[in-house]
């Protein structure tokens, strides 16, 4: 079984590159800045607490078109002016699916109130399986009937984040094309640039600079059910101990909960966390992990391919998220998060350093027929290519034009809000 980890982690004296099995293309531009489009920005809230939600999926009922809120629960949703009948659909795993008609928005400032659905426990007992780990394996046998198997074509916005300590290094967002595969076929998923922007300051990092291959397939491998290998297989199931957790209802249907980590006789390490499965349908809707560092130098092992003599380096944090969305009975890749966390220790420093990577990609729209055609074995994104070596922006705060985007937490918003200041300046 293969980790789902970078591939390499070279260090030099001036120099910390991260390298993922992942690829890169050609930069293209699709001309969607002439039209006339209305956004609604607000925020999605749990109705009894108050407290914000994340990751809550937002689709236009009807269409492809969607976004997701920010680990704040802020949302940002973009669309055709002629579309102000259109409804948004809100969902969450454990809430009450809700509509909400656009024309009943505000432009700014809108909040979005959820309730959370109780189950019936009688239901649960009766229909659960009796044994976890065999629910599991009933995901990878229904794989075929569950998930996308047609070629689909994905629009998608990413963005990935470097930060030393709490300060910004690099910044680089991009809107991709993405050739997605059927879920039943091994051929691998291609991937194009639409529009991309960056910025980096490597002043911040002293003695280092990091710098993240791959791009937006970063997030991309992060889909489980396509890539399996990078995870978990059925042939692999066997290293983990499943029990189950408490249950909750996903747009109306019942999700199983599985809690996993892997078996105290296994070195390696692997991964530990929740699985969310439809009941029905035994489809994986939603999967929160983390990979296993306690082993420091095992861990490092999986990382750390060229470093200086006189430092120290491994990984504290390697969480993952990712999220499926539900068109005409058919799951698909949504959305995924990828964080990591490493400490650098050079000998005779008193202190260490930290350095927190996060890259996270969302499919805001996707079609059957048209699409980026035109992304091929030549012109996808190469393995050793860096996307914020690669492009420039930021000078224009009309940069994305009609594309959806994940709306910006505080400290990204923060450290975009910095850049504007500097070339204002410049």
């Amino acid at each position: 079984m293969k980790n789902y980890r970078f591939k390499d982690l070279v260090l030099f004296s001036r120099f910390f590159s991260i390298c993922m099995v992942l690829l890169f293309c050609c930069v293209q531009t699709f001309g969607q800045e002439n039209q006339r489009i209305i956004e609604y920005k607000g925020t999605v809230i749990d109705a009894n607490t108050g407290d914000e939600l994340p990751f809550v999926n937002l689709e236009i009922a009807g269409t492809n078109i969607a976004t997701v809120t920010n680990s704040e629960g802020n949302f940002l949703l973009k669309l055709d002016e002629a579309m102000p009948n259109a409804k948004v659909a809100l969902t969450y795993p454990g809430y009450k699916k809700l509509l909400v008609i656009l024309a009943d928005l505000n432009k700014e400032g809108n909040t979005i109130s959820l309730t959370p659905q109780m189950y019936e426990l009688d239901e649960v007992s009766i229909t659960r399986p009796k044994d976890a780990q065999t629910l599991v394996a009933k995901v990878f046998k229904n794989r075929s009937e569950n998930y996308l198997d047609t070629e689909t074509y994905m629009t998608a916005f990413y963005r990935e984040a470097i930060n030393k300590r709490n300060r910004s290094a690099s910044l680089a967002e991009a809107v991709v094309a993405i050739k997605k595969r059927p879920y039943t076929s091994s051929a691998v998923d291609l991937v194009g640039v639409y529009k991309a922007r960056k910025s980096t300051n490597y002043n911040r990092l002293d003695t280092l600079a990091i710098k993240l291959q791959g791009g937006p397939l970063n997030a991309l491998y992060a889909d489980l059910i396509k890539y399996p290998e990078y995870f978990m297989t059925p042939e692999t199931l066997s290293n983990y101990d499943f029990s189950f957790g408490e249950p909750l209802i996903n747009d109306g249907k019942l999700v199983y909960v599985v809690n996993f980590k892997q078996k105290d006789n296994i070195l390696d390490p692997l991964y530990f966390g929740k699985l969310y499965i439809e009941a029905e349908t035994f489809a994986l809707t939603n999967a929160i992990y983390n990979m296993n560092v306690e082993n420091r130098k095992r861990a490092s092992a999986l990382f750390v391919k060229r470093k200086p003599n006189r430092v120290k380096v491994y990984p504290t944090e390697i969480s993952y998220r990712v999220d499926y969305r539900n068109t005409d009975g058919k799951w698909y890749y949504s959305y995924s998060n990828v964080q990591l966390e490493f400490v650098v220790n050079w000998k005779r420093k008193l202190f260490n350093n930290k350095y927190r990577i996060r890259s996270e990609m969302l499919i805001t729209d996707w079609e059957n027929e048209l699409g980026p055609k035109n992304i091929t074995n030549k012109t996808k994104f190469k393995a050793n290519t860096i996307l914020a070596d690669e492009v420039s922006g930021f000078r224009d705060p009309d940069f994305w034009g009609a594309y959806n985007v994940i709306e910006p937490e505080k400290s990204i918003q923060q450290a975009i809000d910095k850049i504007q200041r500097q070339i204002r300046r410049d």
